[in-house]
Parts: C-alpha cells; sequence; structure tokens
C-alpha cells in the first residue's frame, strides 16, 4: 500500500477507529507504528521515539515494545500454553520479577473475565475467549498503547459487543487504535474516526461515524 499526505497526532488516551475499505491502509499504519514497516518519507514518533530516526536502534526497540500491545483479529496465542502462560509471555521477555507477573496476570485476567478458565489452554476456549486472553496479553506490563486489528473480525455480533465492552473499560487509561470494518460499533460509539481510502485520510472527525 502506497500512502501519501497521511498526518494526524494522536492525543494521550485517545480512542480512535480506523475505518476505510480492504486495502485503504489502515493495516499498513498500524504496522508503521509499530515499526514493522518504515516509511520511504516523513516522520513518525511514538512516545516521543522517532520510529524513522536513522539512530533508532536496540533500546528504543526495546521501549517501543513495551509501550504498546497488540489484538490481532486471528488472536497468535500459542496453543502449547496455558492461558497464564499466554498472558504472562509479554512480561516475560522483559525480565519482570516473578511477583509483578503473578499480580499483573491475574489483573488482566479478572478485567477480561477469564479469572476462572486461567489454567485451560487455547483449544479449549471460544474464540470470543480467545481475543479477550490477547487483549489481557496486550495490556499486561503497563502498555500505554493498543493497536487493534479487525479484533472482532472473526466473531459472532453478540460475542462482538462482548469483546468492545473491555475495549471500553480501557477507555481513558490506554491511547486505543482499533482498524474496523464494523460499522455499527463505529457508530454507537462515537469516538474519533479517521476514514483512509486509496492510502490516503479523507476524513478526521471526533464524534465521528463509519463514512466512506
Amino acid at each position: 500500500m502506497l500512502s501519501t499526505n497521511v498526518s494526524f497526532e494522536v492525543e494521550d488516551n485517545d480512542f480512535i477507529f480506523l475505518v476505510g475499505p480492504s486495502g485503504a491502509g489502515k493495516t499498513t499504519i498500524l504496522k508503521m507504528i509499530l515499526r514493522q514497516i518504515v516509511p520511504s518519507s516523513g516522520s513518525i514518533a511514538v512516545n516521543n521515539i522517532d520510529l524513522t530516526s536513522k539512530n533508532f536502534g536496540e533500546e528504543d526497540r526495546l521501549q517501543l515494545r513495551r509501550s504498546i500491545g497488540v489484538v490481532f483479529q486471528d488472536f497468535k496465542l500459542l496453543f502449547d500454553k496455558n492461558i497464564i502462560e499466554n498472558i504472562a509471555i509479554a512480561l516475560k521477555v522483559t525480565g519482570a520479577p516473578r511477583e509483578r507477573i503473578k499480580s499483573e496476570v491475574e489483573e488482566a485476567l479478572a478485567l477480561v473475565g477469564l479469572s476462572s478458565k486461567k489454567l485451560m489452554f487455547p483449544v479449549q476456549l471460544s474464540a470470543g475467549e480467545l481475543q479477550r486472553v490477547a487483549i489481557a496479553r496486550a495490556i499486561i506490563g503497563d502498555r500505554n498503547i493498543i493497536l487493534a486489528d479487525e479484533p472482532t473480525g472473526n466473531l459472532d455480533p453478540k460475542t462482538t459487543w462482548e469483546i468492545m465492552k473491555i475495549f471500553k473499560k480501557l477507555e481513558g487509561n490506554k491511547t486505543i487504535l482499533i482498524a474496523t470494518h464494523n460499522v455499527d460499533i463505529v457508530n454507537s460509539f462515537k469516538k474519533r474516526v479517521i476514514t483512509l481510502n486509496d492510502g490516503k485520510i479523507t476524513k478526521d472527525k471526533r464524534e465521528g461515524k463509519y463514512e466512506l
């Protein structure tokens, strides 16, 4: 996806929907925020880290990884690990103390409503429960930015709303960017909506709607 003249700022604890047709550039923007894609021109800054700097180094990479949690449409869980292990891995890689990991995992499980299923494995859970695990993994470790790429794309309508209620709980405490095609969700939440089309931002409205 070739993006041109895409420019926007995100305030702390903002809640944003990225909308647009398939191929519009939503996932590309998320990947650039994660520095999985580096733009050929322009600049991207996340938490005062210049992702496009030639001096971007290992310490910058670690700081970026520790500040952003990602929720994918296909969950990307480890099916040979139980729920606690799947969530804890995000903190284990940082070398966090065991007691901190235990405490934060329990807190994340409570937030997403899976405390009673913490010893189960992914194969034992429904799609909605798997997405709850993915959200818990994304928020653990005091990450202040959550990126979600079509987090309800594989879910039925009832489960979709249950998942969105979890994101609603995070509102005001995290900066949240959700790429979605779900018209009902976008229109019901009335949050900031950035509309993309053919690699360009065509609309950017507070209390926006799904308008292509």
